[in-house]
């Protein structure tokens, strides 16, 4: 082969194998090619192979937390839409940070994908200096899910509905207490956000996960809570919760027959209240713009699956699929949201 050859024959390597070209590019001492090829593989290789290869879907989390199990349905119906297994590998610690960082982190070739989720990419950047910036180093694919949440008191607190609930602890400044999954949760910013649309003065009281959250309002220790429908519901169910209303602006399937704040009238900093955990899809930055289609195009057919839908329920997540451009405006949206009830409430990371 001379300088002045221009084309590259090898007959050994499978051209839709971006490794194996890359071997035969370094066999010929063109290692600049080779690392370009490292670099932009999916502008080198015809994207129409994409994928031929399993893919991995990278949960931050620990098997059997909410977006383990989301994760798991979109990547067992991904597979049968792309023909190629999506595997999925659970990376947890320090909030979803270290999964999340991992996929910033790995080839933008659309082989790698993370289940995102609320806790680590849209608040841990809030309040810490994550080894990765959301916005700088993602691209939305979709939205799949939102988990609402739900406010809760033991069942003999003395207020049947939500407006007589509002109008005895706002009544009572700092006499009442309500608890979290933990500082800075994403059911302390929902709560939060709820006291503070209606000047409730109350005490915070954080605990290490909802289920000892939950506890204490069972036992009647702490007055309330606002918890996701997934940790509360079997206790509403079972008549040892009492609940009065629903973060999402129209309500759940998943908490059938319970209002949402929006709904209540004669109360304006409850009017659009629309918070919840969202669920989503998305790639490192560099991904090519076909295989990012080519990935929300398999999403947006899964999410209308109607045996989609009941996995969600349940798992007491509602389907809330939004394309990229709109996942993308609402995670700015949240961002500054919770960004917000953060620096209102100058609340500081445990």
């Amino acid at each position: 082969m001379t300088n002045d050859d221009k084309t590259l024959n090898f007959p050994n390597a499978d051209l839709s194998d971006e490794a194996a070209v890359r071997r035969e590019l370094m066999k010929y001492g063109l290692a600049s090619l080779a690392t370009l090829a490292t670099v932009t593989p999916s502008h080198l290789w015809a994207q129409s192979t994409y994928p031929n290869r399993p893919l991995k879907m990278m949960v931050p989390w620990p098997p059997g937390q909410a977006t383990d199990l989301a994760g798991r349905v979109v990547a067992q119906e991904m597979s049968k839409i792309l023909g190629q297994s999506v595997v999925i590998e659970n990376k947890a610690g320090a909030g979803g940070s270290i999964g999340t960082d991992s996929v910033a982190k790995s080839m933008p070739d659309g082989y790698t994908i993370l289940a995102a989720s609320s806790g680590p990419f849209t608040i841990s950047p809030l309040l810490t200096k994550t080894p990765y910036e959301p916005e700088k180093d993602f691209l939305p694919v979709a939205m799949i899910g939102m988990s609402p949440y739900v406010l809760v008191t033991a069942p003999n607190f003395p207020a049947k509905d939500l407006r007589e609930f509002i109008a005895l602890v706002k009544s009572n400044p700092d006499k009442y207490s309500f608890s979290s999954s933990g500082t800075a949760a994403t059911a302390h910013l929902i709560a939060e956000s709820f006291n503070t649309a209606l000047g409730l003065k109350v005490m915070h009281v954080p605990y290490k996960g909802s289920t000892p959250a939950i506890t204490d309002v069972i036992g009647g220790q702490v007055a309330y809570c606002i918890e996701t429908a997934a940790s509360t519901m079997p206790f509403v169910r079972s008549g040892r919760l009492r609940a009065y209303g629903v973060s999402l602006e129209k309500g759940s399937s998943v908490t059938p027959g319970i209002p949402p704040f929006a709904s209540f009238s004669g109360f304006p900093g409850l009017a659009g209240f629309d918070l919840g955990a969202w669920l989503g899809v998305v790639v490192p930055t560099g991904t090519p713009s076909a295989v990012v289609e080519k990935l929300s195009a398999a999403v947006e057919k899964i999410m209308t699956a109607s045996e989609v839908k009941q996995a969600f329920s349940n798992i007491a997540v509602e389907v809330d699929y939004r394309r990229a451009e709109d996942f993308a405006k609402y995670l700015k949206f949240i961002s500054t949201r919770f960004s917000d009830v953060i620096k209102a409430n100058g609340i500081k990371a445990d």
